[in-house]
């Protein structure tokens, strides 16, 4: 049975490992929310990261690929962020 995915276990793993890497750029990672029904992740960006063009790619290939692999039960992470 694979164990069921929960919001303060995967926060946790973002300030251990994810903010402590963006933090070196002045951004950080903070859950919004996660729909237990469909495992979806949603996340804001801040610090250096709301805004920085580079974000869309940092979420995709680092933050995103990152979680699901200490937490393949994530189906995906959507940012809320408003980087206008």
């Amino acid at each position: 049975m694979v164990k069921k995915v929960n919001k303060e276990d995967i926060q946790n793993f973002i300030d251990e490992d994810i903010n402590p890497a963006l933090k070196m750029h002045d951004g950080y990672l903070t859950i919004i929310g996660l729909d237990e029904a469909t495992n979806i992740l949603k996340i804001k960006l801040g610090g250096g990261c709301q805004g920085c063009m580079g974000s869309g790619d940092t979420l995709k290939y680092a933050i995103e690929e990152t979680l699901k692999e200490q937490f393949p039960q994530l189906q995906s992470v959507e940012d809320i962020t408003d980087h206008t």
